[in-house]
């Protein structure tokens, strides 16, 4: 639950959370157990998933271990001890004109979780994070998703290489794709670029931005116009009004997601 090295030894992570523990479920990750404590009356929700024939093994605690592994303030129900995810990206693409993007070594928690959540709401295909960062599996991430974690396919690349082969995959995929990099000094403005077309957006680090290599693999680098006395936006925000953007010239609000 709290140690990472742990968590890639095992290649496994423990959620809680109504909408985290449904959405696992619900988009078919490979869910190896299930936690729980019989000293404690539960739910039918809960009890319907600990029967759950697709969940592999029960572990039953007390009452005070399932309490002190718990990081709600009142315990939860059930936890779901889950395996990591394998999946490559590009394969998960089912729609004609997706949007990727990647995070460059996203150092805070919360605005990586704050990132998949709006990747998801703005029908994002996947989102990719490289170089050294903060744990994707990490508990205050994904409840921080509040369920999008499950839903948005998300990939791992470490090394420079592999980013590479993710954009030369893409690339073979779709004819014509652009990609897009964000910096608070850029001087072309977000709303200027044309977003008709596949497109990966490359997201900054929060403290250093992108880093050289993306931008040089950037089409043209963009911001988003500010005012007042504020010098940048936190990088959740910011990509959260540029994914808008993208969805907006999309016509958004009246197809919803394509895929």
């Amino acid at each position: 639950m709290r140690n990472r090295n742990k968590r890639h030894q095992y290649q496994e992570f423990i959620v809680e959370g109504v909408r985290n523990v449904n959405n696992a479920l619900k988009y078919n990750w490979d869910v190896k157990g299930v936690i729980y404590s019989s000293e404690t009356k539960k739910s039918e929700w809960a009890n319907n998933i600990i029967n759950n024939s697709q969940i592999k093994v029960a572990y039953d605690l007390t009452s005070d271990l399932l309490e002190a592994l718990s990081d709600k303030e009142e315990s939860s129900e059930i936890m779901l001890l889950v395996g990591y995810s394998t999946k490559n990206i590009i394969n998960e693409i089912n729609t004609k004109n997706p949007i990727l993007a990647i995070f460059d070594r996203p150092s805070n928690r919360g605005n990586l979780g704050t990132i998949i959540r709006s990747c998801d709401a703005m029908c994002v295909s996947g989102l990719a994070i490289s170089g050294h960062s903060v744990d994707l599996y990490d508990p205050e991430t994904i409840s921080s998703t509040t369920g999008s974690f499950f839903k948005l396919p998300i990939q791992r690349l470490d090394k420079q290489n592999e980013i590479d082969y993710f954009i030369d995959q893409f690339k073979s995929k779709y004819e014509k794709i652009q990609i897009i990099g964000t910096s608070a000094h850029a001087d072309d403005t977000v709303d200027n670029v044309d977003f008709s077309i596949p497109t990966i957006i490359l997201i900054g680090n929060e403290t250093t931005g992108l880093n050289n290599y993306y931008i040089e693999k950037a089409d043209i680098m963009i911001k988003i116009p500010i005012g007042g006395s504020a010098s940048s936006l936190n990088v959740a925000c910011a990509t959260s009004i540029i994914l808008y953007e993208i969805q907006r010239q999309r016509n958004y609000l009246d197809i919803i997601c394509e895929n």
